[in-house]
């Protein structure tokens, strides 16, 4: 008669795991916010700094370029470093899921809904 109560242990087992999960995702996702990456163009002389968020936190301009006459370039350099920067802050951000995913067990590239 008390033959299935182990099912609900193991349920109750199942539901405490995802709640853990759901946390530590939680946690990385937050922590993405805190995570700098810098992008480049031109050799350096443009260089955008964001976070594995994609926000774009500075940009920062060799003076060589501020020449007037370089207009063109230098605005085809910021948006080279912005995509740069954007580019690398996902792969960090790709990476520290696939860390705390990795830890938990879970096959790489699981897609989670949290």
């Amino acid at each position: 008669m008390l033959k299935g109560l182990g099912q609900i242990g193991d349920m109750a087992k199942m539901m405490k795991q995802a709640q853990e999960v759901q946390a530590k995702m939680t946690e990385a996702h937050e922590g993405l916010e805190h995570l700098n990456v810098v992008g480049e163009a031109g050799a350096g002389m443009v260089k955008v700094e964001a976070n594995a968020k994609g926000d774009i936190l500075g940009v920062t301009i060799d003076p060589a370029l501020m020449d007037s006459e370089q207009k063109d370039v230098l605005e085809d350099l910021i948006l080279a470093g912005v995509k740069d920067a954007q580019a690398r802050g996902r792969a960090a951000a790709q990476d520290a899921i696939a860390k705390v995913t990795e830890e938990l067990g879970l096959p790489a590239g699981m897609k989670l809904p949290f």
